[in-house]
């Protein structure tokens, strides 16, 4: 369902706002995997899990930043709770996201793999695109 183009164009450190369960959006690192899901990452206490346990849904919109055509891409499909591969995925997102050789950054991004998290990934029923 994501073509090529929207992979690369999701593969850029943007952010992503997600809404779970039909709640308000949230500005989220994510990452589009090689499968056409969408991964992210949490910790197992917050909000949005507890409401992807009660209603699988969710949807993540990307946006080309200011200053760029306008384009963005939106993916909306049933999200799953996975107990693996989280750390990892925050390592590649902090990396991906923050310069690393700056101290304060790379504590920050030390403090989050020292936290339990989890992995959301969103399972794509439905891309809708734009480009201007």
């Amino acid at each position: 369902m994501l073509t090529p183009d929207d992979l690369e164009f999701l593969r850029r450190p943007l952010h992503g706002f997600l809404t779970v369960a039909a709640t308000e959006p949230r500005p989220v690192w994510f990452e589009a995997a090689d499968d056409g899901t969408i991964q992210l990452f949490t910790e197992p206490d917050a909000l949005k899990v507890r409401r992807a346990r009660r209603d699988p849904r969710a949807s993540i919109v990307v946006a080309a930043p200011v200053g760029e055509r306008e384009r963005w891409v939106s993916i909306a499909g049933r999200v799953s709770l996975e107990p693996d591969g989280a750390h990892e995925l925050a390592s590649r997102l902090a990396a991906r996201y923050w310069d690393l050789e700056d101290p304060t950054r790379r504590a920050d991004s030390e403090a989050i793999l020292k936290s339990d998290l989890l992995r959301l990934v969103i399972h794509p029923e439905s891309v809708r695109r734009y480009t201007y």
